[in-house]
């Protein structure tokens, strides 16, 4: 599992829910609901992530430490 920051919004303009992770430029996937924008937006990172490295492109570390919810 990835560390990274998720935003996970409504879009109206869009009509879906849209999941962001800002610590990789660009990455972002929409759901029609939370739990399915959730599992694109892992993917699109695991994607974003494979794609930089074969590029030879650097990979940023996770910003912030997480809290984790007992």
């Amino acid at each position: 599992m990835y560390k990274y920051e998720i935003i996970l919004y409504w879009s109206n303009e869009d009509q879906a829910f849209v999941a962001e992770a800002p610590e990789l430029p660009g990455c972002m996937a929409h759901g029609d609901d939370q739990e399915s924008a959730l599992g694109y937006i892992k993917e699109a990172m695991r994607l974003w992530i494979d794609r930089a490295r074969k590029l030879g492109r650097p990979v940023p570390e996770p910003r912030r430490e997480r809290l984790t919810l007992a």
